[in-house]
């Protein structure tokens, strides 16, 4: 009996032919690697098609370049003319039907009768002016669409300008080397919004619409409708405690700024006696400071939809939230103002109303505690906590979001309910102000501040 010598992996191979277990204890990245050569090699067929298919591509795109732009001035409905034209010009000379001639003729020098109307240049500058480029919502906006002739007279064209969700048309007659044409035009300011004007196109092509050329003649230009805001009094909540803040009139026994001094009481700080005067008394002195404090404030405001009864209650939290944002930053406090989608600037009034206008409503999904923590997480810990909720944001909401902030952080909660009286009430600690209408806001944050 022959006994043959076991192979490397351990198995002895049967008629040369290694058995499928040592097959299978091949390294994986020997098989991958084999898998890899196998998949590059590919059939043989196919090899040698590469070379003309990549020279077709590139054809195509040359091709495209060049009759693209001329394609592309037929419109849908001249593609339709076209396709029957051609149709029926076929069809009456294979089955010899004159009509069908006659019609595909009728078609084909329709659309070359169509092209004659895209003859012509635009020789001609044109500028959109706003006036003013910022409004309160309700408040008259206008527009002005000034053409101007640049070297030889224009011929007459039409010009279409977007303005927010509508369409302007304005039939611009030929113009002069060097005359301006102007066109007004009225601008929706009804709701807060960012309405964009432009860009402004002309637009060359036949009656019927077989043909049409668009020539890009502007850009855009937004028009900022603000929210309606109230003027608030000045305010000094927000404050706490830094020796890097302003002064204030509330006394304390240990700060930077010197007030006076007092006997002294059991429990007082050692290091602030006065020794110099309790000698020349006879009676422990101690130093007393003015506090100094500095304001770091967040308004947020939740736009969730499942927060508001209608679009109306949404658009009076907007109100309320920059009403508060706004007199902040005239009082020169520290403030950040955030959204379930983005933070508001609060560098200015004027960019914080700005950022006002692009707020709308979300479908979050995370609970209110979730998405203020959220949205706050990046933010330096406030002093006071500014919470704006519809009449769908619950006592349970704002509770839950007071939790997130320490003892020193205090919560005010603004519930826009239109159909309940201002008024304002007190949860435990928990300052919630309903507000009814935009005009009562000042009554009741002078309540709570």
């Amino acid at each position: 009996m022959t006994t043959t010598a076991p192979s490397a992996e351990g198995v002895a191979p049967a008629d040369g032919v290694p058995p499928r277990r040592a097959r299978e204890r091949r390294p994986s990245r020997v098989r991958a690697a084999d898998r890899r050569r196998r998949r590059s090699r590919g059939p043989a067929s196919r090899r040698p098609l590469r070379g003309p298919l990549l020279l077709l591509s590139a054809l195509g795109r040359a091709i495209w370049a060049a009759a693209g732009p001329v394609l592309t001035t037929i419109s849908l409905l001249g593609w339709v003319v076209l396709v029957a034209a051609v149709g029926s010009l076929v069809a009456g000379l294979l089955l010899g039907w004159q009509e069908l001639v006659f019609l595909g003729c009728t078609l084909a020098a329709g659309l070359v009768v169509a092209t004659f109307f895209l003859i012509g240049r635009s020789d001609y500058d044109v500028a959109i002016e706003l006036t003013p480029h910022r409004v309160v919502a309700g408040d008259r906006a206008r527009g002005r669409l000034v053409v101007t002739g640049r070297k030889r007279r224009s011929a007459p064209t039409r010009v279409e300008l977007p303005v927010g969700g509508g369409l302007a048309e304005f039939v611009i007659p030929g113009v002069a080397a060097g005359q301006e044409h102007e066109e007004l035009f009225a601008v929706p300011t009804n709701r807060r919004a960012v309405i964009i004007a432009g860009p402004a196109v002309s637009v060359r092509g036949d009656q019927l619409g077989l043909v049409r050329r668009v020539l890009r003649l502007t850009d855009r230009v937004e028009l900022f409708v603000h929210p309606v805001t109230t003027r608030l009094d000045s305010s000094v909540a927000g404050l706490v405690r830094d020796l890097e803040g302003e002064t204030s009139k509330k006394i304390t026994n240990n700060d930077i700024s010197f007030h006076a001094l007092r006997a002294y009481e059991p429990g007082d700080d050692r290091r602030y006696v006065h020794w110099r005067t309790s000698a020349r008394t006879g009676q422990l002195m101690v130093r007393q400071f003015e506090e100094t404090r500095r304001s770091q404030l967040a308004i947020v405001l939740a736009t969730d939809r499942r927060y508001y009864a209608s679009e109306d209650e949404f658009e009076l939290a907007v109100s309320v939230a920059a009403s508060l944002g706004a007199q902040v930053i005239r009082d020169g406090t520290r403030l950040d103002v955030v959204t379930e989608a983005f933070p508001l600037r609060t560098r200015s009034v004027t960019a914080l109303l700005d950022d006002s206008c692009r707020i709308e409503p979300t479908d979050t999904g995370l609970s209110a505690r979730d998405s203020v923590r959220e949205a706050t997480k990046r933010l330096a810990k406030p002093s006071v906590v500014m919470v704006v909720g519809g009449s769908l944001f619950g006592v349970g909401d704002f509770r839950a979001i007071e939790v997130l902030y320490g003892l020193d952080t205090q919560t005010i909660g603004f519930r826009v309910d239109p159909g309940e009286p201002s008024r304002m009430m007190s949860v435990s600690g928990l300052e919630i102000l309903s507000v009814a209408t935009l005009s009562e806001l000042p009554r009741l944050v002078r309540r709570v501040t």
